[in-house]
């Protein structure tokens, strides 16, 4: 796999409107990703898990050093890195399949076979294409999310950035969506970053896992997940993974 995404010594500092102070959100952070790695990032709030998002998305500008994606400085948004948040931000008074489409209607081209059958696709691969005349508030949540979803993905984005995207869907619902995300994954074999509050679910569904730190944000240590899909969640090879991780982010302890 070819490296794709590539942090140079970056750091991200934000000035407190109350105080004139300087807050670190990240700093000197280098990384390299592949092309069809799954990165889980974890850490405790306010370690500047999705202030990193926002960076490599182009939302804002590193204060200092530099981020590249195929040698190319990243210097705003672009239709190859796609970004979910974690609430479903869907338009309300779009049906469900023009939810999906609307990248490609505001670029002009919905009314063409490709895009048309790509919204077909899509809606067929998420399991709602008999929900796709319905608007967002006649889904559940978790159908919203899969819709937002979908909207991401059917850019064909090369990086897809996904912040806690299921994090206020109920366990039974979550577990699914990981599954849903898991297959497009597979499928689109593109590079995805996700931030999560949830070990477990950074370890079913991330080949690596970053554990973060804060103050000021740094990566702590970059664990690669040596498990099959799908993962068992009760087998001793995860529940260490677990330990290990857990042990970082309670107890600071970084292992040899």
């Amino acid at each position: 796999m070819a490296v794709i995404l590539k942090l140079d010594g970056v750091s991200k500092s934000f000035a407190r409107v109350e105080t004139n102070d300087i807050t670190t959100a990240l700093a000197e952070v280098n990384l390299e990703m592949k092309s069809g790695e799954f990165i889980s990032l974890v850490g405790t709030s306010g370690c500047g898990k999705s202030t990193m998002l926002r960076l490599i998305a182009g939302l804002i500008q590193p204060t200092t050093g530099k981020l590249s994606v195929n040698g190319e400085e990243i210097t705003g948004t672009s239709p190859s890195r796609g970004m979910m948040f974690q609430t479903h931000t869907l338009f309300p008074w779009l049906t469900v399949e023009r939810n999906i489409a609307f990248s490609d209607r505001m670029a002009g081209k919905h009314k063409e076979k490709a895009s048309v059958d790509e919204v077909n696709r899509m809606l067929k691969v998420i399991g709602l294409d008999s929900f796709r005349k319905d608007y967002p508030a006649q889904l559940s949540g978790g159908m919203q999310q899969r819709v937002a979803l979908a909207r991401t993905l059917i850019c064909k984005p090369e990086i897809l950035l996904l912040d806690e995207p299921l994090g206020a869907l109920d366990s039974f619902t979550r577990m699914n969506m990981q599954d849903e995300i898991l297959n497009l994954w597979k499928e689109n074999k593109q590079l995805v970053i996700m931030v999560t509050h949830d070990v477990d679910e950074a370890i079913y569904m991330g080949t690596k896992v970053l554990v973060m730190e804060a103050h000021p944000g740094r990566i702590n240590a970059a664990i690669d997940i040596d498990l099959e899909y799908p993962r068992n969640r009760a087998s001793a090879k995860f529940v260490e993974y677990r330990r290990q991780i857990l042990d970082m982010l309670h107890f600071g302890h970084k292992e040899d």
